[in-house]
């Protein structure tokens, strides 16, 4: 089973494009995916029910910028929330970082504003919840390491849930600014998550230690009037 399991994995590594000797070299502390140690902590890992649904739609972000669109049309996917026809596609379709600026997106902020200037966590909860989702915005300033940690683990358990993070790429030794993707799987014997990077040109995806990841969003955001990401 584990060796069947491996070339699933291996399967799946090849098509969600992950290929780190093309990206930017990892500080220490973070682990790629498709290392032999971030393969086996995602044998071992206990939570990894969002990896598979959020796979299947990973794409990389079209746009320096774009890291919120690219996350939310991977959550809308994944959530199979009602999509945009396509007549090329028989009436069917998919979210990209086009399509999930609809009116009510458009509203909370431009797609040219995003494309410019990126967005906070504020506005990506408010896109979100313009797709009628569900939606909870925690600030890291206003929470704990520990309160994270649970929260995610809570949400990351169940069906049909998924947790996006807003951090500052420089705490974690990356290059350079603010960023955001979902998490997608949390080994409890190491306290590590995994983010499915939505910057695949740049860096695979991860796993980081929790203290370290809720450092990187527990960061103020400049065009948040100074709130911290979350």
């Amino acid at each position: 089973m584990r060796r069947i399991a491996l070339y699933v994995l291996l399967s799946l590594l090849s098509a969600l494009g992950v290929a780190r000797a093309e990206t930017l070299a990892l500080p220490s502390g973070l682990i790629a995916l498709d290392s032999a140690e971030g393969e086996r902590l995602f044998f071992e890992a206990n939570l990894t029910r969002s990896f598979f649904p959020l796979s299947m739609h990973f794409v990389t972000q079209v746009n320096p910028a774009f890291c919120g669109p690219a996350s939310i049309a991977m959550v809308l996917n994944a959530l199979n929330v009602p999509r945009t026809p396509s007549d090329l596609t028989t009436g069917l379709g998919m979210f990209d970082q086009d399509s999930v600026f609809t009116p009510r997106a458009e509203l909370v902020k431009a797609r040219a504003k995003v494309e410019r200037g990126g967005m906070t966590l504020d506005e990506l909860g408010g896109i979100l919840a313009a797709h009628d989702l569900k939606v909870e915005v925690h600030h890291a300033a206003d929470t704990s390491l520990e309160a994270f940690r649970n929260a995610a683990i809570n949400e990351l358990a169940g069906a049909s849930r998924f947790v996006l993070v807003n951090y500052l790429r420089s705490a974690l030794g990356q290059k350079t600014s603010g960023h955001i993707s979902p998490l997608a799987a949390y080994d409890a014997a190491t306290d590590r998550f995994l983010i499915l990077d939505v910057s695949r040109y740049k860096y695979p995806p991860v796993w980081v230690e929790a203290p370290a990841i809720f450092a990187a969003m527990n960061t103020a955001d400049s065009d948040a009037a100074g709130k911290t990401r979350g």
